[in-house]
């Protein structure tokens, strides 16, 4: 486990520096990588909402593209790349839902427009009409007035994702990039350095 501590640290640092860089336009930013049963990958962006022992989080429509993939093969892959920092962190692992306080504790701070969304957005499905949605934000809005709490939705919730192997990589001269990597192995937690 004291490997595990050990990269956790690692990465707080970096993503603490990308956070204080003023080029980077958002840290919290990365690249979602799941396989659906079928076997096709598929790769979106995502903002990293929290971060512990237990995985990385991230909130979506269960029912979206994502969702689905993660139902049918809860194995995912997440990339943080800081072009700024020149720096680069993969973390691959098993993704499981988050708790459902949890859920509500982060549905109820976002943003009133941000919860209405997530009620009007059937995410990830086709839309006839830009029309459409707009009509639907106006019924949610109308269904839950302004000054009172909109309830999540319970298609709406988080995952997380517990790391089996984080990477970190460093731009260097000539290509001779700095890469190490943590992984969990039979044995436990092991730490080596790669090829560039």
């Amino acid at each position: 486990m004291q490997l595990l501590e050990q990269a956790l640290a690692r990465f707080a640092e970096v993503y603490g520096r990308a956070a204080e860089a003023a080029d980077v336009v958002d840290h919290t930013a990365c690249t979602l990588a799941t396989c659906s049963a079928s076997g096709w990958p598929q790769v979106r962006t995502v903002l990293l909402k929290g971060y512990d022992e237990r995985g990385f989080a991230f909130y979506t429509n269960r029912h979206s593209r994502k969702g689905q993939a993660l139902a049918e093969n809860p194995r995912a892959a997440l990339c943080f790349h800081w072009a700024p920092l020149a720096e680069q962190v993969v973390i691959e692992g098993v993704v499981t839902p988050v708790a459902e306080a949890e859920a509500d504790a982060y549905w109820a701070s976002r943003p009133r427009e941000s919860q209405i969304g997530g009620w009007a957005s059937h995410q990830s499905r086709g839309l006839k009409s830009r029309e459409v949605l707009e009509q639907r934000v106006a019924e949610y809005a109308a269904r839950f007035p302004e000054g009172e709490a909109v309830p999540r939705p319970p298609h709406w919730s988080g995952y997380r994702l517990a790391p089996v192997r984080i990477e970190f990589w460093r731009a260097r001269p000539g290509r001779l990039h700095e890469r190490d990597v943590y992984e969990h192995t039979a044995e436990g937690w092991c730490h080596r350095l790669l090829n560039p």
